[in-house]
């Protein structure tokens, strides 16, 4: 049975981000969607679900199955998208992504998980500076390959709305879909054991370790690509 992806991109927002991915799953005979996301600085959950449900609309032939992949800050507003497609969703896969509980914002989350924290102890176990800001390359890129990292930051992108951080979660539960979370065990921004335990106590999941960091499908598209397609088979 044929397979449509659809892959929700993180706080970047770009479908550039899952070209590489898209390459992989393409060449292994599955159909798949990208998008960007909106911009606007105002723009939150109605408008992330809109744009999302009308790239599959617009492109899903409704032959085969469909299956949503939400990137980091996409495990918020992705199920939201999911519950309002008015067509069935096979599969939601989390990628290295945030999970909401009802009523939590995104601005929230951090400090209701301990986010900050974990990838503290984190920097310390792998013999980093624990107290160190935020560095995109250390932090994200440290295993993408560097050509693309170069042709990423070269890029550019915006930053996430600050709506979507401003307003609470609008489902009152997860959705009723089959879930999987795969999860990069050398994440430096969401550490694995973190991330373990974020699935069991939010979802009653446990992860699939994948290979690679938060951009896996950057740094290791080839070996994301055979895990989705195990997962949705």
């Amino acid at each position: 049975m044929t397979t449509t992806y659809t892959l929700v991109p993180g706080a970047d927002g770009r479908a550039w981000m899952w070209h590489l991915l898209a390459a992989e799953l393409r060449a292994r005979g599955h159909r798949v969607i990208t998008l960007d996301l909106p911009t606007a600085d105002s723009s939150g959950y109605d408008e992330f679900a809109e744009a999302v449900g009308a790239a599959v609309l617009d492109e899903f032939d409704r032959s085969g199955q469909l299956v949503v992949v939400a990137q980091s800050l996409a495990g918020f507003h992705a199920p939201v998208a999911c519950e309002r497609l008015p067509l069935p969703v096979a599969e939601l896969v989390l990628l290295n992504a945030m999970v909401p509980v009802p009523g939590e914002t995104a601005g929230q989350w951090w400090e209701d998980t301990g986010q900050p924290q974990a990838r503290a102890e984190y920097a310390v176990a792998s013999g980093r500076e624990p107290s160190a800001g935020v560095d995109v390359r250390v932090d994200f890129f440290h295993d993408v390959p560097p050509e693309v990292t170069a042709e990423a930051l070269a890029e550019g992108g915006a930053a996430p709305p600050s709506a979507l951080f401003e307003q609470p979660w609008p489902l009152t539960e997860w959705p009723d879909i089959t879930t999987r979370f795969l999860q990069g065990r050398d994440d430096r921004f969401f550490p694995l054991e973190f991330q373990r335990r974020l699935a069991r106590e939010r979802l009653g999941l446990e992860i699939e370790e994948i290979p690679g960091g938060h951009l896996a499908a950057l740094s290791h598209p080839r070996e994301l690509a055979d895990h989705l397609a195990r997962s949705s088979s």
